[in-house]
């Protein structure tokens, strides 16, 4: 399972062998069943998780109503950055939507990670722009894009999600109820 997460940061950043024997005692196997959370609400976000396997859904509890906003998948780093950098408590929650296995990493150990792999704090910047970057185009899609195009995004964006996961986080995702979902869901068949 390491040598995938080695083959993830080595794809963005030189690393030896030493760099891989240190970076393997710093991520930690960590396994979660479905519907287990990875981050509550209230909780400080204290690890960044690397998925092996499994699915985790990003969402804000609105008057008892989830709020989908992302989903993390095989090969993507999970965390709430608002949370963890500053290491205050989280609004957003990250549950696993499937059973799970993530390599994790504590924020202690992260500075290690930072400080002592030549070019960690370099691999900690572009991932930290990728999601950035996300959440950005998610917000802009958020306020300018039709239901419709955000389910095409989402197809688009998450093509293994659609058979995996509920069609209600789904529909959330995209900011509509499940019904609407399907009429949707039945216009893109059509025209398909």
């Amino acid at each position: 399972m390491i040598n995938i997460l080695l083959k993830t940061i080595a794809d963005a950043i030189d690393i030896n062998q030493a760099d891989r024997e240190l970076i393997s005692k710093l991520f930690k196997e960590k396994k979660y069943r479905k519907g287990d959370y990875f981050l509550r609400e209230g909780d400080v976000c204290r690890y960044v998780g690397f998925i092996i396997s499994g699915v985790m859904q990003y969402y804000i509890n609105n008057d008892g109503e989830e709020k989908t906003y992302g989903f993390g998948k095989e090969m993507d780093f999970v965390c709430n950055n608002e949370s963890f950098i500053p290491q205050k408590p989280s609004r957003q929650i990250i549950q696993a939507l499937e059973d799970c296995t993530l390599l994790v990493i504590s924020y202690n150990d992260l500075q290690i990670f930072y400080s002592e792999i030549k070019n960690g704090e370099r691999f900690g910047r572009i991932v930290i722009e990728q999601v950035f970057v996300q959440t950005l185009q998610g917000l802009n899609s958020f306020y300018t894009d039709s239901p419709e195009i955000r389910y095409e995004k989402f197809i688009k964006e998450y093509p293994e999600l659609v058979q995996r996961i509920p069609q209600y986080y789904i529909a959330s995702y995209v900011g509509v109820k499940p019904q609407s979902l399907s009429r949707i869901r039945s216009r893109n068949t059509r025209r398909d």
